[in-house]
């Protein structure tokens, strides 16, 4: 009643299941690779977060020790001239032995310089304004207050105000003791982290403020940081924890780690970056994958083969032929992107020197012509640095375009980039007058375009040219002598003053 499968389809089956197979089966060990990576990585973020946590901890530590002191000296000894004196010495010794603090302040009730550890002290300065004492002259607390950073009104530093308050004898608010810490010293530890190029490490107070921040901008610091991801995962997950945060800072997607401070109402957050942790996985899973995918088109390959033993010849021909149309359009369309610059669209340096060989040996044989236009953008490496790199593509593949539409328009002729801003065109059958008139246009088009450039007497970008033309059969000399002597045509535009035309026996100047 049930007819047998024929060998064909059955081993056709057996071929995909074991490709499958293959595939099923690289793909979990890949999937539980990038877990393994994750989970690796996400245990030293929070050991990240845990040392910077316990540095942010200890560094306000010791600040609030010393205020602690501060406060009770003031509150036994008063504040007499005597007294004044001695905590005077007092305060500068502990900035001495404390780097993390810029100076040690204490203000009367309001707000005036009472005494600090500067050796010039501070003239007609009022803090009564500043967040911290608002909070002391408010709040009855006695244990240290973690203000929002400040810039000093002395030094212009960025400073994280650590504060406790002074009463009076019968419980009244009598002042402020201020320990001031340069953000700075946070910056040069956190400098010394290891997170790559893309991670970035925080301190952040509990109501939300940006303490300090890897990358450092001052912008960042004092920064709202409600309603970002990051403040938002620290709320929902406790004094602990770890979340895969897209950055309101950078848009860069990294995996956080956060941890509250032991003493204090702040928390450290460390993040790797998610592209850069699964870097070394994903070189690792292309590798599996091309292994895995070779495997399988063998195997595949050797089951098609023997399936098509099984079948008519011509089928099998037609089958070969159209594999081998397909992997001779699959090289031409390789050979072709190898000979092309992937940001210009122009001819690569090899393709440039595979044609300069070529047409030098025509020429020979012809008994003609061979020009060679070298064309510089002016200042090029000062507008990247003006505008960026980014900036510095565009204007490239503007200039690129340019002088496609100029150069190119014969057979024979090629445009190419010859490296980093530099360009080259070749040109057959082209004496020297000829190259020089088509070069002084390809100048003229690019100045005409004003691509604006700060960098430049003129205020836009400019080229220069260098050009040269020689016959090989006149001239016996091997193609660098023509790259040469442009280069050198090159070196005299630029020295005459850029945004020029020399060529090897005479020069045209805008």
């Amino acid at each position: 009643m049930f007819r047998r499968p024929s060998i064909t389809f059955r081993t056709t089956a057996f071929v995909a299941v074991v490709c499958l197979a293959l595939v099923a089966l690289d793909f979990l060990n890949s999937w539980h690779s990038r877990a393994v990576q994750l989970k690796q990585m996400s245990v030293a973020t929070s050991n990240l977060a845990r040392a910077m946590a316990q540095q942010a901890d200890d560094t306000i530590k010791q600040a609030d020790t010393a205020l602690i002191g501060i406060v009770e000296r003031i509150q036994h000894d008063g504040t007499g001239p005597a007294a004044l004196d001695r905590l005077h010495r007092l305060l500068a010794m502990r900035v001495n032995e404390l780097p993390q603090l810029d100076a040690l302040h204490v203000y009367d009730k309001d707000g005036n310089w009472v005494v600090n550890s500067r050796e010039e002290p501070p003239q007609n300065l009022n803090n009564a304004q500043r967040e911290y004492f608002a909070f002391h002259r408010e709040h009855a607390e006695r244990g240290p207050h973690i203000g929002v950073p400040v810039r000093s009104r002395t030094n212009g530093k960025l400073l994280i105000p650590v504060s406790r308050r002074i009463d009076n004898p019968d419980g009244s608010f009598g002042g402020v003791a201020l320990a001031t810490i340069d953000v700075e010293f946070f910056g040069k530890f956190y400098d010394s982290l290891d997170i790559g190029e893309a991670g970035a490490v925080a301190l952040i107070l509990e109501s939300g403020t940006m303490m300090t921040r890897r990358p450092f901008s001052v912008e960042m610091v004092g920064r709202n940081m409600r309603e970002t991801g990051l403040f938002r995962a620290y709320k929902d997950q406790g004094p602990v924890g770890t979340a895969e945060i897209l950055s309101a800072q950078d848009g860069i997607t990294r995996l956080n780690s956060f941890r509250r401070l032991a003493n204090y109402p702040l928390f450290a957050a460390a993040a790797l970056s998610k592209d850069e942790i699964l870097a070394a996985w994903w070189r690792e899973t292309l590798w599996h994958t091309g292994g895995v995918i070779l495997l399988t088109l063998i195997v595949g390959f050797v089951g098609w083969r023997l399936v098509r033993q099984m079948e008519l010849q011509n089928r099998t021909e037609a089958e070969l032929r159209r594999a081998r149309d397909a992997l001779e359009k699959l090289n031409k369309t390789l050979n072709t992107l190898a000979m092309e610059d992937g940001l210009t669209g122009l001819a690569n340096r090899r393709q440039f020197d595979v044609t300069l060989d070529n047409e030098f040996s025509r020429a020979m044989r012809d008994a003609s012509t061979l020009a060679l236009i070298l064309i510089d953008v002016d200042c090029f490496k000062q507008y990247n640095d003006i505008y960026g790199h980014a900036a510095g593509d565009e204007c490239l593949q503007t200039i690129g375009r340019t002088i496609a539409s100029l150069a190119a328009r014969r057979p024979g002729d090629l445009a190419a980039r010859y490296g980093g801003e530099e360009l080259a065109v070749l040109l057959p059958k082209t004496d020297v007058a000829a190259a020089a008139v088509l070069a002084e246009k390809i100048r003229s088009a690019v100045r005409d375009l004003e691509i604006v450039h700060a960098g430049m007497p003129g205020g836009f970008v400019t080229l220069s040219a260098g050009v040269d033309a020689f016959s090989p059969a006149e001239t016996p000399s091997p193609p660098k002598e023509l790259i040469q002597s442009a280069d050198r045509a090159l070196y005299a535009a630029k020295m005459a003053g850029r945004n020029r035309v020399c060529t090897a026996m005479r020069s045209t100047q805008t």
